[in-house]
This record gives structure tokens, sequence and C-alpha cells, in this order.
């Protein structure tokens, strides 16, 4: 649990921080978001004592951080900033096994832990652990960054725009895999961002600033459903329903999907699916069971003929991972023009598929909260 109570912090007569008081509970995200310039990194950089306040106290787990040192207490705090600063001397294992180095752990210890971290990430070690920092794109730095911060496993995760440099697509992908790591580890995290949809996303709560005072400290839903005054209320838009679909992942409102595979005898399968009323359009799956493409069970060859009876389809474009927000389906859907998306898991396999039916239910529910 992180406490902090009255905070100020100034620089010569600005006020960065001021008078703030906020709790996050242990095991939780807190978003902290707001204009440029508010205090957010003002915050964390107090929290990891790089920076002390003018007044007010800070308390980790009930203990006042004064009674640290800076250097050790940040040793027990992971800390991932916009830019991921990696060591360029070292290499992507070193990098990792900086600060478990700093504590003296045993170098048995060391190399498991960093071997668990590259399974974490999804990267392969042997292809990553000798490279240098200039070798990385910049969403694989990004996770040897995440892999760093989390090395000697610390109860609070400092993120200061952690996704921020990277392009969209990674971003997205970084998120999802974020999720992954908190809904597993449970750590204590402290997320600066700018994108309120990140903060949405991520966040179990939100503290949204404003020269350097919290206007509104609330779990997302609360602030999108009650906005504190107008400032909250701009700062969030007038799409509130629509955004609190970022709050929703696919998995839990995605259904079974009718497919069959090549593999299979596809008319029989095609014909038993007419008799039968079930849905006209099916997936196609290869032998894994990863999708080729739709197909219109009225409008088939006998026998099958997948050249003919495949419509054409960019699988990558038309499908959305189990990862997923249904703020992402829905834009794929408008995207593509299409009321159906087929669900896929990391390895591509089709695991069911979602409609434009359970997206309408949220947002009317959110649309009458809102």
């Amino acid at each position: 649990m992180i406490q902090i109570q009255n905070v100020t912090k100034k620089y010569g007569p600005t006020i960065a921080v001021d008078n703030i008081s906020l709790e996050i509970p242990a095991g939780e995200t807190c978003c902290l978001i707001g204009p440029s310039g508010c205090g957010k990194s003002t915050v964390v950089k107090l929290i990891n004592r790089m920076l002390e306040p003018a007044s007010g106290r800070i308390y980790i787990d009930g203990k006042d951080s004064r009674d640290f040192k800076p250097e050790l207490l940040r040793r027990h705090i992971g800390y991932v900033i916009q830019n991921v600063g990696l060591f360029p001397h070292m290499t992507v294992a070193e990098n990792i096994a900086v600060v478990p180095w700093l504590l003296s752990w045993k170098q048995e210890k060391i190399e498991e832990r960093t071997e668990e971290l590259f399974r974490m990430m999804r990267m392969e070690s042997e292809h990553y652990r000798d490279k240098y920092p200039r070798e990385l794109s910049g969403g694989e730095a990004q996770r040897i960054g995440v892999a760093r911060a989390l090395a000697s496993d610390p109860a609070i995760l400092l993120m200061d725009e952690p996704f921020g440099a990277v392009d969209p697509l990674n971003r997205e992908g970084l998120q999802a895999e974020f999720m992954k790591i908190q809904n597993d580890l449970k750590k204590t995290v402290v997320f600066v961002t700018h994108d309120l949809d990140e903060a949405i996303r991520l966040g179990d709560r939100i503290a949204l600033m404003r020269e350097g005072k919290i206007v509104q400290y609330d779990t997302p839903e609360e602030i999108l459903a009650h906005p504190k005054n107008r400032f909250v209320s701009d700062f969030v838009g007038a799409d509130r329903a629509l955004k609190r679909l970022s709050r929703f992942p696919v998995s839990e409102f995605m259904k079974k999907s009718v497919a069959v595979r090549i593999s299979d005898d596809v008319d029989a399968f095609l014909a038993k699916t007419r008799k039968e009323g079930k849905p006209r359009f099916v997936w196609l799956l290869d032998e894994h069971e990863r999708l080729i493409g739709p197909v219109d069970s009225r409008h088939v060859h006998t026998p099958f003929n997948r050249e003919e009876d495949v419509m054409e389809a960019d699988c990558p474009a038309i499908t959305v991972r189990d990862s997923a927000t249904l703020r992402e389906v829905l834009s794929r859907m408008l995207g593509q023009g299409v009321k159906t998306i087929p669900v896929i898991d990391d390895d591509s396999r089709l695991v069911g598929e979602i409609s434009i039916l359970e997206i309408e239910k949220v947002t009317e529910e959110a649309a009458l909260e809102c």
C-alpha cells in the first residue's frame, strides 16, 4: 500500500504538487492522468525519493519512506520510464539482472529469474539475451524495461508513460501483456499516462490531476459515469459511454463460433449447418485450428472448393485477440465493415466470435449509467 498524505513539492515559487493526499491499495493499479505539467511525473519521483517533498509524508506499507536510504528504497521499487533507459553497454540479460546483482543475489538465482522474465515477456531467451539495446525495436526495448523493473520481484512498480513512445499497434500489445502480468502478480502500480483510454483500460483507480491538485480520484467507471465537475466532464469527453468499452475484455463477451477444419468433411458439415438453421457464415480452419476465412454455407459448390467457396478476407485485419477490449472490437468492425469478428488466442487459433449485438447491449447499459 502507498499512502500520500498532504504532500507538496515546490520549485522556487512554482508549486508542482499542491497538498495532495492519495491512498493506493496493495495489488491495485492507480493511473495518474491530466494535462501536461499537472504534476503526474513529480508524484512518481516523490514516491521513490528521486525528489523530496517540501511538506507532507509518504508511507510504503505503513512505513515512512524517509526511514529508508533513497538508494535502498529504489532497489525495492520497480521503475519504468518512457524512453526505457536501458544501459547501452550491457546486454539484454545484463540489463534485466542489474537490480538482483546490486542486491547480491547468487548467480544461479539471477539466471533463473532472468529466464523466467524472458518467458513472462514472451521473448525467446536464446534470441535476445546476448543482444544490446541498440539491436531492439521500440516494443522489444519496452518489454525489457518492464522485465528489468520486475527482476527483484518488487511489491511496487512505478511506470512513467512507459508506452508513450511506442507505435499504436505495439502499444495495444504491451497494454495487453501488462494486464496479463498484473493479473498474475498483483503488484501495486502507479502508472502515469496522458492517454485516457489507456488509463481506463489499465487502471483500477484513476487520479485526474490539474495544476498540482487531484481533482477526482475514483474508479474508471465512476469517473466516466459521474464526473465530479466541469473540468472532469470535459476531460473525459462526450463519448463517455463509448470509452467505457475499454473496460470490458472481449473474452467475457465472446460466444462459441461455428467452425470446421479443412481436414474434416466440409460438405457434410455445411449441409448439417443449413439443415439446423445455424448461422449462415461459418469459419474455415486449417489443421491447427487457425483461421483460413469465412464460408457462406448457402452458396457453396458441391463438392466444396476451397478456391471458390472461401470468401476473400484479410484474416489479421478481421480478427481480434482474446485479450482485446470491446472498444478495439468495435473499431475493427467499423474499419472492416463487418458485424461479427472472430476471436483468436496468442497462437492464432480460433476461440470464439463476437457480434455487434453484444457491444450494443453493453453500450446501452453504459449510456444509462452515464
